[in-house]
């Protein structure tokens, strides 16, 4: 007598290791819909910075274009990541680098945004060599494990400061360099209520609490009028024919233009997107609990061939460089810790082609306050470092301060793992440093001396 045929809810378990990893498929649902809302900004703020320098006739005409290849480079590198790496992280156009190709390797540098894409293309081919060379892999074995924690707390830093400063709670100040906002201005005010909300539903252990918090706290700010309610819910696509492919045009245009300015921009892409993925997955995977006892994170290559991937295809469809997104910590905080996770957001980035509109009315202000609590879940990374060996500890103190106040994980990275084995040498301890880790405190060197930070 046969058996009856497993359940298709049986089945996605058995596949994404729901019982081995302790999750389940409502837990991954919402952690997904959580990382989505967290990191849906993007889908505006990408193509509003890259449509400064992609534009057929003014800045802007492509702005709609943009923002479908944002939604279906993010996509489909997500897809990747949760279908052949079973991760819960998620990936879309980085921030920085985004804004390194829209005003200084086009507007500054003068080199044509197809040319720039052509780049692109060429970063990610590069990437999934290192990745089939396992070189990437071998980079966060070598880290050290107090680095390692020092990177997950150094995020959360940065996701926090990233929102108190959106939003207005900090400000700069030509005295004191940053300060502390006006209180009394709408967006902080219901910042400030958004937090108290979404830590009211965090400490009563309310399952979806920082997406409820969302929610809650952008209806609040249109029911009063602080920011403009969305101004549709559905939009047809539009089909991106003045990006596509755009990028072959500019492989063209690499040989004629001036080769060693264009190499010096390649290896900037490559070098920050590098070492960011390489943080933030870090980071990601201590938080997770898949960093193993010998500081290795499993199935690593699986994890940065769907980066390499989706900045490859990213650069054909007509956006920067693709990257894991540190907000995916927000969905990790949720119990996402399956690939069912990264299905769920890749499913909602390919939908959300529809609902540009009503993702565009989503205030700032109503996604800091996760993003200040993920920083505070995130600290906890932090009780696992070495403080009474001060090596370690200095190691670790100047990844997680330099991380948020560089405004880059990759500087952070970079000072904790020169600081590390020069500090180790210096404390007699020359045995516990490797060759690969003075190799990257020599990269890093070399990286900030030829081309700064």
């Amino acid at each position: 007598m046969n058996e009856n045929p497993p359940s298709q809810e049986s089945a996605i378990s058995k596949f994404f290791q729901f019982e081995k990893l302790q999750t389940n498929l409502r837990s991954e649902i919402v952690s997904g819909v959580t990382t989505f809302v967290t990191m849906a900004y993007i889908l505006v703020v990408n193509p509003d910075i890259l449509s400064n320098a992609i534009f057929l006739e003014t800045p802007g005409d492509l702005f709609g274009e943009i923002a479908i290849a944002t939604a279906l480079s993010a996509a489909i590198a997500t897809l990747i990541m949760g279908l052949y790496a079973n991760y819960p992280f998620a990936l879309a156009p980085g921030m920085g680098l985004n804004a390194y190709f829209a005003f200084s390797v086009v507007l500054s540098q003068g080199i044509s945004w197809r040319v720039a894409l052509g780049a692109i293309f060429i970063e990610g081919l590069i990437f999934i060599a290192l990745t089939f060379g396992n070189i990437r892999a071998q980079i966060v074995t070598a880290i050290p494990s107090g680095i390692k924690h020092a990177t997950a707390a150094g995020i959360g830093l940065f996701i926090a400061y990233i929102a108190l400063t959106k939003t207005g709670l900090i400000i700069s100040s030509e005295a004191t360099v940053t300060t502390l906002g006006d209180l009394s201005q709408p967006t902080v005010l219901i910042t400030l209520i958004g937090i108290l909300i979404t830590a009211a539903f965090v400490v009563r252990r309310i399952t979806g609490a920082l997406l409820w918090g969302i929610i809650a706290t952008a209806l609040l700010g249109w029911i009063l009028g602080i920011a403009p309610w969305p101004q549709g819910i559905i939009s047809l696509p539009q089909f991106p024919g003045d990006l596509l492919g755009q990028a072959f045009v500019g492989l063209g245009g690499i040989l004629q233009g001036n080769f060693w300015q264009l190499l010096t921009v390649i290896f900037v892409f490559l070098f920050v997107d590098l070492f960011d993925t390489v943080g933030t997955l870090t980071g990601l995977g201590m938080k997770t609990g898949y960093i193993n006892e010998k500081g290795e994170l499993p199935r690593a290559n699986k994890a940065f061939i769907a980066d390499a991937v989706g900045t490859t295809i990213g650069g054909i469809l007509g956006t920067s460089t693709v990257t894991t997104y540190i907000e995916s910590a927000s969905g990790i905080s949720e119990g996402g810790r399956s690939g069912f996770n990264a299905i769920t957001v890749a499913v909602l980035f390919f939908l959300s082609i529809l609902f540009i509109p009503l993702l565009a009315g989503i205030p700032s202000f109503a996604t800091a306050p996760t993003l200040i609590i993920v920083g505070v879940l995130m600290m906890a990374s932090v009780r696992s470092i070495a403080w009474d060996d001060p090596a370690e500890s200095i190691s670790a103190f100047l990844t997680l301060f330099i991380m948020p106040l560089s405004y880059s994980i990759a500087d952070g990275l970079a000072a904790g793992l020169i600081a590390y084995p020069i500090l180790k040498t210096l404390q007699g301890k020359w045995s516990e440093t490797t060759l690969a880790m003075w190799v990257l405190a020599a990269i890093f060197l070399l990286k900030f001396i030829l081309i700064g930070g």
